[in-house]
């Protein structure tokens, strides 16, 4: 065949109506769009990984049972070790997940506006998504959600709590209901679990299928490394390691992962400083005209901006141009001004006391500055 008429391969039609999964990165001075921990890992922890780096033999496979991990973890966490899968950041175990339980002709059901991946993964493994809604203030509305399991009988149901991008807890009457409602594997996204009041990961037993997937990324200053983790059932587990790449965590990651439960004690207190800084912030926000703020439970706060210059031509105008304000003034926040249900929204992560304050006085300086244009206009 000729070079001019070779025609470019083609993925499957799922994957060809996807786009992928981003999140802007920009050199600014203070950038709060990425629920990363503002802080670095303890210097003590860092020079404990890297020794035993230097002992670790790099000419051998890492352990394909991520053992001595499991053993830890399951100790903080208060689960035995067969109910543990340690992998690449938390959205492998919901890869892996779909892998194992979604697929052609099942369905894996959603609550939006939600965390983007849970049906974006979905989608790449084949698996159809049902869409549920949320209330205005974007709690989700058990009967609204026992209604669409009964009508589609999903193989999978995804709940976040605290939710991301919104910041809101599920009340684990809720997981109770849906448990008690379906045989579908019930998954709760606890990404920022530490950083709530209440979990559901002592729920998790050998009988009901209900997974809850944490990560080391936030509040374990962690995100570099990618790890994260599923407790469920042993015999879930056991499928998902059906699933998952044979060695597919690597050697220092398990190190890292392991050594870092030796310093709970300064994550408890970074856990601890995120939260007064998170609740400062989301007063100093209340007290501002025009910007909603809702309920966290999370290192973010979700804000409307339900104010700005004249009238917007465009549903969504208001909030990216604070945005772009913000932007403009060195502080980068993730823009949802115009993602469905989340029109004029602007989700904060909480940083350094300095970022924070940074963050407040520019948005203090662009809402004036749109206030300005409404007196003279």
């Amino acid at each position: 065949m000729s070079a001019t008429s070779r025609q470019t391969p083609r993925p499957r039609d799922g994957v060809r109506a996807l786009t992928g999964y981003h999140s802007p990165q920009v050199d600014v001075p203070v950038r709060l769009n990425t629920n990363e921990s503002p802080y670095p890992p303890p210097d003590d922890f860092l020079a404990a990984w890297l020794g035993a780096l230097r002992t670790t033999p790099m000419h051998r496979y890492p352990d394909r049972a991520t053992s001595a991990l499991r053993e830890r973890l399951g100790g903080h966490l208060g689960q035995p070790p067969e109910r543990l899968l340690c992998a690449n950041g938390s959205n492998e175990v919901l890869q892996a997940l779909l892998l194992a339980y979604g697929g052609a002709s099942r369905r894996a059901l959603v609550f939006e506006p939600t965390y983007a991946l849970h049906s974006h993964i979905a989608r790449i493994t084949g698996t159809e998504v049902v869409e549920g809604g949320r209330r205005a203030d974007f709690t989700v509305d058990v009967d609204h959600a026992l209604g669409l399991v009964a009508a589609h009988e999903p193989s999978l149901v995804f709940l976040c709590s605290p939710n991301n991008p919104t910041g809101g807890v599920e009340p684990r009457a809720t997981v109770d209901a849906l448990l008690d409602a379906t045989d579908a594997i019930v998954v709760v996204d606890e990404a920022y679990g530490e950083l709530a009041e209440s979990s559901c990961i002592d729920l998790v037993d050998d009988e009901r299928p209900l997974v809850v997937t944490r990560t080391y990324s936030k509040v374990w200053s962690m995100a570099a490394l990618r790890l994260g983790f599923g407790a469920a059932p042993p015999w879930l587990i056991a499928d998902l390691e059906k699933v998952i790449l044979p060695y597919h965590l690597s050697a220092p990651v398990q190190l890292a992962g392991t050594l870092a439960l030796d310093f709970a004690a300064e994550m408890k207190d970074r856990v601890g400083r995120l939260v007064e800084e998170r609740a400062r912030v989301s007063a100093a926000l209340r007290a501002i005209d025009g910007v909603r703020v809702f309920p966290s439970g999370a290192n973010f706060v979700l804000v409307r901006i339900e104010t700005g210059a004249g009238e917007p031509t465009a549903p969504g105008d208001r909030g990216h141009a604070t945005w772009q304000g913000l932007l403009e003034r060195g502080v980068l926040v993730r823009d949802f001004s115009r993602r469905e249900h989340l029109t004029d929204c602007l989700r904060v992560t909480i940083g350094t006391p300095d970022e924070n304050d940074r963050f407040l006085d520019a948005l203090d300086a662009v809402l004036a500055g749109t206030r300005a244009h409404e007196v003279i206009a």
